[in-house]
């Protein structure tokens, strides 16, 4: 008869069924089987608790309580163990494994098989010797069980070389990383032992100029060492050059009475600088220079352009224009041969609303880099001779300035809501990396590598309605705040302000009644988009906001302002930049991007689901819907100016209202009074925002002479007496400079994310 198995044996084996399990080692035995199966410590336990009850059922309960005490196990653990006991004994041979252990559905287990600890005295005749020496038991066990041992013991020899060859080449390669790291900087750290401060977080850039005035298009000399950049002081602008220390900046050259001096470009040998000179009555030259100052003669004239850019091929013998308007308008990108003055066009593939900006040249000369309808594009690259042209991003974004970081990634300024950020671009992969720095544009990079300098902005802007005309008064400062605010929309009843602020600490859509301060509020949950303006329904009930959900995506979303509620709409477009109420109750003028990066404004029907297409046009930038006039306006990403249409967009109805107003890049600083009344905001040399009435007498009114306004939209009171703009409260920039940090390794085969460069 088996003895108590609830009580502490004095032997470590125990008899289940025909296998001997040895609980030290944690084994199961069978004589003459050569596998000797080894069972976890889970194991042993759920085998001891079914042994204390054989032939009784023990429920998962008091199998967790017993091996699992003071946690919360799963199921799969106690199936894991029972399928590991199983395995176990139908290895040894001896039977089925199912037929020792039996499953009780929705209950627990019991163990089917006899079971017996091995008596003191059976353990006594089982370890006694024979005449050789050897026990009984040994006899039986011993072959196998030593033939099997010195097999494991082997192969655990061989792992744990293997990990120690491992930890020995990791322990390698991380006093190597150690060793190259700098050491830490003390100012760098805020806070060291106990409460005592050290300073506030180093920056991973340095401001190299701060003086009052506003210094924007940064370049930097092949070695690093030395910038050059526009300072732009009462609307004209000059060159100025110093090094990439904090020394004070000295004029490049003399700059003419009336003109300006603008975007440089550092030669591949450092001797020369290209630039552009603005001046009077839109004439336009590209002029190159020594870095000395000296040596000034004129490469081509540029008479009339909007957005112009350029860069110097790797051999400086050349300089690349991107896409040119005015008096010397050409598409696409070609190359002015400076020896002889003779143009030449790249041959590839672009649409007939294209317009390539700022091509510029990898460090390595093979690949040329652009951006594609900068207003609402994307980057591009292609081969050096033109072939091979492919896109890079997909965001409709705009871009502001842009260099490569050596052949294969690129840096950009992007806008994101109210400002501008730096981003990196790796063209092998695609990935997109925010570099931490806010406020900041138009980088350049060494063609040596190392440096980079970027454009940092101080903006603050605030919202204002200035009267027009013979009505007089002063400006009227609405809403005040030490944010940036941007985007105000007037109702057409001329009682409701919408307009877009971080003023809360995120960029957010507000809405107040103008006679009604206390009623200003934000509306939560419409991230709005900055670029594009709002819409206000007939009725001022109902508003078109254009924003991006969570995941970044644009989308079109109608508001009721004063309830605060919104939602949004399922237009079936890829990508809806802007939309605005049409002439019929359920129609929908919709700005697209489509597949192809193709802009087209479509008019829907939304009372159909899905939403019917009733018409289309291509090439639109923006548009706005003339209730006075009962006709369609829109700007094209072709060409400036402005066109109109009839509320149904029939092809035949389609003629330009003016050439030149607005200009393509300022394509979103024009607006529509209730009355018909339409306006454009622009720059003049004498006036820092300047309003021009596109349609009638042509008549222009300064609105402030010093102060620019936010670029992105503006609206007139139904009556088109008042201007409702938001000006710069704070307008500044420095040049910024700063170590390239080194990028994160790409992941081969899963593993070099584990190593730095």
């Amino acid at each position: 008869m088996a003895p108590n198995l609830t009580e502490k044996t004095s032997s470590d084996r125990l008899r289940v069924g025909e296998c001997l399990v040895v609980l030290s080692s944690r084994e199961v035995h069978l004589p003459g089987t050569r596998k000797t199966p080894r069972l976890t410590p889970k194991s042993v336990g759920v085998l001891l608790a079914l042994a204390r009850k054989p032939g009784q059922v023990v429920t998962r309960e008091e199998l967790f309580a017993d091996v699992w005490p003071d946690t919360m196990p799963t199921n799969d653990v106690l199936t894991q163990a029972v399928t590991q006991l199983r395995k176990a004994f139908a290895a040894t041979g001896a039977e089925d494994g199912a037929s020792y252990i039996e499953t009780i559905a929705k209950t627990g287990y019991r163990l089917l098989a006899p079971v017996a600890w091995e008596a003191s005295a059976d353990a006594t005749a089982i370890d006694a010797p024979d005449a050789g020496g050897v026990s009984a038991a040994e006899t039986a066990i011993a072959p196998m069980q030593f033939g099997v041992r010195g097999k494991h013991r082997r192969l655990r020899r061989h792992v744990l070389l293997v990990l120690g060859i491992v930890l020995l080449l990791s322990t390698l390669v991380m006093a190597w990383l150690l060793w190259g790291r700098a050491a830490p900087v003390a100012q760098d750290t805020t806070v060291a032992d106990g409460n005592r401060v050290l300073g506030s977080p180093a920056r991973p850039y340095r401001l190299i100029t701060a003086t009052e005035d506003v210094e924007v298009n940064p370049s930097l000399s092949p070695d690093g060492a030395l910038v050059v950049f526009a300072r732009e002081r009462d609307n004209r602008s000059s060159l100025w050059i110093q090094s990439v220390g904090n020394a004070t900046a000295t004029p490049l050259l003399a700059t003419p009475a009336g003109a300006s001096d603008r975007f440089p470009v550092w030669s591949p040998n450092g001797r020369s600088v290209a630039f552009a000179r603005f001046l009077a009555q839109g004439d336009c030259e590209v002029l190159v220079v020594s870095a000395t100052g000296t040596g000034l003669r004129r490469v081509t004239r540029c008479d009339g352009t909007d957005m112009l850019s350029f860069d110097w091929a790797p051999d400086g013998g050349s300089l690349l224009f991107g896409s040119m308007t005015g008096r010397y308008a050409s598409r696409g990108i070609r190359s002015l041969d400076l020896a002889s003055g003779r143009w030449s066009s790249l041959q590839y593939a672009m649409g007939a609303d294209d317009f390539d900006y700022a091509p510029r040249y990898s460090a390595d000369g093979k690949k040329i880099g652009f951006v594609r309808n900068p207003q609402v594009g994307d980057m591009w690259m292609m081969d050096a001779d033109g072939s091979n042209a492919q896109r890079l991003t997909d965001d409709a974004a705009e871009i502001r300035g842009w260099s490569w970081l050596g052949s294969d990634e690129m840096v950009f300024g992007r806008r994101i809501d109210s400002e501008s950020r730096l981003y990196r671009l790796d063209v092998a992969t695609r990935l997109l990396r925010d570099m931490g720095i806010d406020n900041a544009q138009s980088p350049a990079v060494s063609r040596g590598g190392g440096n980079l300098v970027f454009m940092r902005s101080h903006f603050q802007s605030g919202l204002f309605r200035i009267p027009l005309g013979a009505n007089g008064g002063p400006p009227q400062r609405l809403f005040a705040s030490s944010a940036r605010d941007g985007q105000p929309m007037v109702s057409p009843d001329g009682a409701q302000l919408a307009f877009t602020s971080d003023r809360s600490g995120t960029f957010a859509l507000w809405w107040a009644r103008l006679n009604e301060p206390a009623s200003l509020q934000v509306i939560e949950g419409v991230r709005p988009e900055a670029r594009q303006p709002m819409d206000w329904a007939a009725d001022g009930r109902r508003l078109l906001v254009t924003g991006r959900d969570v995941d970044g995506a644009p989308g079109i979303y109608e508001v009721a302002p004063e309830e605060g509620h919104w939602v949004k709409l399922a237009v079936p477009a890829g990508e809806p930049l802007q939309a605005v109420y049409g002439a019929a109750a359920d129609s929908l003028l919709v700005v697209e991007r489509g597949d192809d990066e193709r802009m087209a404004l479509t008019l829907f029907d939304r009372s159909q689901q899905p939403w019917k297409r009733l018409a289309s046009l291509e090439g639109v930038s923006q548009v706005r819907y003339d209730r006075a006039g009962q006709r369609i306006l829109f700007t094209r990403l072709a060409s400036g100016g402005l066109w109109q249409a009839a509320p149904d967009l029939a092809a035949d109805s389609v003629k330009l209202v003016h050439a030149e107003m607005p200009s393509r890049w300022r394509y979103r600083t024009w607006a529509v009074a209730a009355n018909g009344a339409v306006e454009y905001q622009d720059i003049s040399r004498e006036c820092s925002s300047r309003l021009t009435a596109i349609a009638g007498d042509g008549s222009s009114q300064c609105l402030d002479a010093t102060r620019f306004s936010a670029g992105n939209g503006l609206s007139l009171a139904p009556d088109g007496s008042a201007v409702f703009i938001a000006l710069a409260l704070t307008d500044s920039a420095d040049i910024g400079m700063m170590r390239i940090p080194q990028r994160a390794p790409r992941r081969v085969m899963g593993l070099a994310k584990w190593l730095l460069p």
